[in-house]
C-alpha cells in the first residue's frame, strides 16, 4: 500500500473569475462539493492507498469533508516546497502517490490500474500517459495538450508515484519541468536539441524520454500507459470546469 499526497494550494487564476468566487482551485464547487474532495474520495476508495495528506491552505481545507484517513497540512509557497512538506509529514521513505487537486473525475479504478502497472517496474518516478484516441473517445470535448511520439499521440496525467528520497536532489529541475509541463516544445528543449528535432518529426520514443529524464535527474523513471483519461482531465480553464460539471450532472 501507499500513502498519498494531494497538492491543493493552487490559487484560482483570472480565467475562473466568472465561474467561481473561490480563491483556491481546490475549493471550486463541483456538484455541491469542493473539487479536492472528489480526488480524496477516489484515493480513499482504492485498496492500495493507506493515508491521504492534503496540502494547501489549511484553514480553508479544514472546512471540507474528507475521508477518515485524511490529514490536512499547510502547503508551501511553490509546488516543490509543498511536495517537500508532504514528504516530511509521511514519516517514512516509501514510494508515495502525488496527485493534483484539480482532477475531480479521478476514480479508484484509475488509481488501482496505475499502481498495479507501477508495481511491475522498478523506478524512482512513475508518470502516466493516455492515448489521444482513448481520451477523445471518453471526453470528446476536452481540450488537452498532446505529444506525438513514435508509438502514438499522448496526453499526460496528474497522478505520480514518487520515491521521497529523490525530492531534494531533483527539486530545482523539477520546478522548471512543472512550470513548463503544458508546453511540450519547452520541455523538449530542456531535454536537448536532438529531442526537439525528433519531437517535431514524431520519431521520439517513450523509451528515449525515460532514458533522457534519467540522465538529467539522476533517477530511474517509468512512463505508465493508462486507459483511464480521468487521470489527466484537470480543471485549469473555464472549458474544463464546464466539462467536469456537465459530466457530474449526467452522473447524478
Amino acid at each position: 500500500m501507499h500513502d498519498a499526497i494531494i497538492l491543493a494550494g493552487g490559487e484560482s487564476n483570472k480565467l475562473f473569475n466568472q465561474g467561481t468566487r473561490e480563491n483556491f482551485e481546490a475549493l471550486i464547487d463541483i456538484a455541491g462539493k469542493p473539487m479536492v474532495t472528489f480526488v480524496a474520495e477516489a484515493l480513499a476508495q482504492s485498496e492500495q492507498v493507506r493515508k491521504i495528506f492534503v496540502l494547501g491552505p489549511s484553514e480553508a481545507l479544514a472546512k471540507c469533508q474528507f475521508p477518515a484517513n485524511t490529514l490536512v497540512i499547510e502547503g508551501g509557497r511553490t509546488i516543490v516546497e509543498t511536495i517537500r512538506r508532504g514528504m516530511m509529514g509521511l514519516g517514512h521513505n516509501e514510494k508515495t502517490l502525488v496527485a493534483t487537486a484539480d482532477i475531480p473525475l479521478l476514480t479508484a479504478e484509475a488509481v488501482n490500474h496505475f499502481l498495479s502497472q507501477c508495481n511491475k517496474v522498478s523506478a524512482d518516478l512513475y508518470y502516466p500517459i493516455v492515448r489521444k484516441e482513448v481520451n477523445e473517445r471518453r471526453y470528446p470535448n476536452a481540450r488537452r495538450t498532446y505529444v506525438r511520439l513514435r508509438e502514438g499521440v499522448y496526453t499526460g496525467g496528474n497522478l505520480f508515484l514518487v520515491n521521497p528520497a529523490i525530492v531534494d536532489s531533483c527539486a530545482q529541475i523539477a520546478e522548471k519541468i512543472i512550470a513548463n509541463r503544458k508546453d511540450p516544445l519547452r520541455l523538449c528543449k530542456m531535454l536537448g536539441w536532438s529531442f526537439v528535432i525528433r519531437f517535431l518529426l514524431g520519431t521520439l520514443r517513450l523509451a528515449d524520454v525515460e532514458t533522457r529524464v534519467e540522465e538529467i535527474l539522476g533517477i530511474t523513471g517509468a512512463v505508465i500507459q493508462s486507459p483511464y483519461p480521468e487521470l489527466g482531465i484537470d480543471v485549469d480553464k473555464p472549458s474544463d470546469l464546464e466539462l467536469v460539471r456537465e459530466t457530474f450532472s449526467v452522473r447524478v
